[in-house]
C-alpha cells in the first residue's frame, strides 16, 4: 500500500526490452534506499512493482506484458522521470488516500490551463471508470494523491489542480495535452458504488 504522497521524480537510467518484459532502472537518493531490499515493493508512476536488483544507486524492475499494456510504463524512454515512492510502512502517517498500486487504466490530457501559482489539467476518463469519479473526490495520477475538482460526467472528462509544491516534487509538471496518466480510483469509492449497483440489480429481480 502507498500513501499517494511521491518522495520524488527521477530519471529513468536503464531500459532494455525483452519479449513480454520490460527491465526498468532508477537511481535513488539515499533517503530512498534505508533498509530497502531485493523483492520490496515501490511505485513507479503509481505501478507497484517489485525490486528485482540493487547495484549501488541503482534499484531494477521487471515490468512484465499485462503491466505494459494497461500502464505507461511502456511508452518510458531513457531519461524520463518517474514518480517514487516506497511502500507505506505500518503506523506511518496517510498525508493523501490510501493507494494499492494496482492500476485500473490510463487517462489523456485533454486541457492544460496555467496561471502564476498553480497549473490546472484535465482529463478524459475511460468510459468504464467515469461511475468511480465525484467532485471532490480521490483519484491517484501517476501515484500521486489528488482531490478531483471538478468532474463533467456526460463528457467523461475530470480536473486537478496542481499547487507549486506538487509541480516540484513530481512529474507531473511536464504534462501537456495529449499526455496519458496511469489512474487508480478511490477503492472505498469503488466498494460502495459496486455494492449501490449489485443491490440495485438485485431489487430489480426480485420485484421482477
Amino acid at each position: 500500500m502507498y500513501t499517494g504522497i511521491v518522495q520524488g521524480a527521477f530519471p529513468l537510467c536503464g531500459l532494455v526490452d525483452e519479449p513480454g518484459l520490460r527491465r526498468l532502472a532508477v537511481d535513488l537518493p539515499e533517503s530512498l534506499q534505508d533498509e530497502l531490499s531485493i523483492g520490496a515493493s515501490i511505485a513507479l508512476n503509481g505501478v507497484c512493482m517489485t525490486v528485482t536488483r540493487i547495484d549501488g544507486p541503482t534499484v531494477h524492475f521487471d515490468a512484465m506484458q499485462e503491466t505494459l499494456s494497461l500502464t505507461t510504463l511502456g511508452q518510458l524512454k531513457m531519461g524520463d522521470s518517474v514518480n517514487v515512492e516506497r511502500s507505506a510502512k505500518q503506523g506511518a502517517e496517510i498525508g493523501g488516500h490510501l493507494i494499492s498500486g494496482h492500476i485500473d487504466g490510463r487517462a489523456r490530457v485533454c486541457e492544460v490551463q496555467r496561471s502564476e501559482n498553480n497549473v490546472s489539467l484535465y482529463f478524459q476518463l475511460p468510459e468504464a471508470l467515469c461511475k468511480y469519479v465525484f467532485h471532490k473526490g480521490f483519484i491517484g495520477l501517476h501515484g500521486c494523491s489528488l482531490t478531483v475538482a471538478s468532474m463533467d460526467k456526460e463528457r467523461g472528462i475530470f480536473s486537478v489542480c496542481l499547487i507549486p509544491e506538487t509541480l516540484r516534487s513530481t512529474n507531473l509538471s511536464a504534462l501537456e495535452v495529449g499526455s496519458e496518466v496511469n489512474i487508480e480510483v478511490d477503492r472505498q469509492t469503488q466498494v460502495i458504488v459496486d455494492t449501490v449497483e449489485r443491490v440495485l440489480a438485485e431489487q430489480g429481480v426480485n420485484r421482477e
